[in-house]
């Protein structure tokens, strides 16, 4: 059945039709707010859509499924897997999971496609689904937008053959997997951050079991999120997470969002380290070990990768692309690079350390690993080891999912326009104006500033940083912002510098 618009919450259409916003399908997943955007109906549809594209691209009719800990994504999920089994598609159902955790049932178990019910680091009343069909990799731009217009015309189609089968003990397998014979030889103490939310279930036990010394941080599944919204990216749970650092004395703090597919790294001294600088850590060490490497970086990343000389000096290149786990996971895929890093905390980690999917737990492990090969040093070593740059938090000025395309379209041809007209950023010439995802300015001293929109919620993203000083870094942030604001439809920052 095709959505109609006019299905609105608290009649007795929503219990029947399906309402989809058409602005939830986005770059590289699906979200939406529940229920004001989509409801169950709109689900089953969505599962329906979601078979159908299997079966049109010639896919083995059988899928993996599984939610993350949120009070309504048992619904939700149910709700899919009955457009699912109508398309005559076999769900095997994990249960309760991690986003890499479903990733990982795709191998496990066999299963050539994959969709997860998870609103990942959005708060409650988000929802959404990251499916994809060619393992590692999720969905991108064109299979969503072919999703979209199957779902949005009404063009599922029934088909005979549906079936659902329960599957237990993936989680168990998935932390197997994780630890495989590796045990720590050193010491070491790691808060575990998880926000209440789904990474609870899996991170301390995983932990644990590589012999590190677990000192909990609202370890208990509470779906109600009471201290914050499980998000290793947000100032507040980094320093949530530092001060129970300095309290216990630990080593290091690794934090996870809500579906766990992203890991955020607080050092011994109680220092957040943005996750870009812990990509550079993991590179050097990851690059000792595999000379002449390939590293993706998205382009809200720190220059590091391309200019840091212990990188160079081991023969590996450094290729920066699009923000967004599908685009990084395919170009890591493409270019058969080692790993792939997300100034976000997502991490892309190749054979033959992973499987090229954002696993957070996965992080976590070859942290502790990286760790145990350098016992005489501490975190804060090796971050006091990386040249030293000043940058921004990530940025999020509201602007509305109707408009953010455009706008952003009209700042990246301003920015261009002074490019080339010779116009300065910070007092310092544009080198060049990177626009692969945004625009990414980078100035004659390699200091740069982002904007982009964020293909996940109603933002720009922006970002700077400077390799000669945090004053540096402001003006950047400045001279961008001035820009930004010659669009009255961009709103204040979710935080500030």
């Amino acid at each position: 059945m095709k959505p109609a618009p006019s299905v609105t919450p608290n009649t007795w259409e929503f219990l029947r039709d399906p309402m989809i916003a058409p602005t939830g399908f986005r770059e590289y997943d699906a979200r939406w707010k529940y229920p004001d955007e989509i409801n169950l109906p709109g689900m089953t549809a969505l599962g329906l859509g979601l078979g159908t594209q299997m079966r049109a691209r010639g896919i083995d009719p059988v899928i993996a499924v599984g939610n993350d800990y949120r009070d309504y994504s048992l619904s939700i999920k149910n709700a899919l897997i009955v457009g699912l089994m109508q398309a005559g598609i076999h769900v095997k159902d994990i249960g309760p999971a991690l986003s890499p955790m479903a990733y990982f049932a795709q191998f496990h178990l066999d299963a050539p496609a994959v969709a997860m019910v998870t609103a990942s680091h959005n708060p409650n009343g988000w929802t959404g689904v990251k499916m994809g069909f060619e393992r590692p990799l999720t969905h991108g731009p064109d299979e969503m937008a072919e999703l979209r217009d199957i779902v949005l015309e009404g063009r599922g189609q029934a088909y005979p053959g549906g079936a659902y089968e329960f599957v237990p003990g993936v989680g168990g397998a998935y932390l197997d997997d994780l630890v495989g014979d590796f045990r720590m030889t050193r010491k070491l103490k790691v808060v575990c951050a998880t926000g209440n939310g789904t990474a609870s279930a899996f991170a301390p036990e995983l932990f644990a079991r590589l012999g590190v010394e677990v000192v909990p941080l609202h370890n208990a599944l509470d779906y109600t999120f009471p201290h914050y919204n499980p998000n290793p990216e947000a100032m507040e749970m980094l320093h949530d997470m530092a001060a129970c650092v300095r309290a216990s004395g630990a080593d290091l703090a690794l934090g996870f969002d809500g579906d766990g597919d992203r890991c955020g790294v607080v050092d011994d001294e109680g220092e957040e380290i943005f996750a870009d600088k812990v990509g550079v850590i993991l590179a050097r060490d990851l690059s000792r070990l595999h000379p002449n490497a390939t590293f993706v970086a998205d382009v809200k990343s720190t220059g590091l990768f391309a200019s840091d000389a212990e990188l160079q000096a081991n023969g590996a290149k450094a290729d920066y692309w699009k923000t967004g786990h599908s685009h990084m996971k395919r170009r890591v895929k493409e270019l058969g690079a080692l790993a792939g890093f997300e100034k976000s905390g997502h991490y892309f980690l190749a054979e033959p350390v992973g499987r090229g999917y954002d696993c957070g737990l996965r992080v976590a492990v070859e942290i502790c690993k990286l760790m145990d090969r350098h016992p005489d040093q501490s975190m804060s070593d090796l971050r006091r080891a990386l040249p030293v740059t000043w940058a921004t938090p990530t940025m999020s000025p509201y602007c509305a999912d109707t408009e953010k395309y455009e706008v952003l379209d009209r700042l990246v041809a301003r920015l261009v326009a002074k490019h080339e007209a010779n116009e300065p950023i910070a007092g310092r010439m544009i080198e060049q104006v990177v626009t692969v995802n945004g625009a990414r300015v980078i100035l004659d001293n390699g200091s740069w500033g982002l904007v982009r929109a964020s293909s996940n919620t109603p933002n720009l993203v922006v970002v700077c940083e400077s390799g000669e000083s945090e004053a540096e870094m402001r003006a950047i942030f400045a001279d961008i912002d001035a820009v930004i604001r010659t669009e009255p439809s961009v709103g204040d920052y979710d935080q500030s510098i």
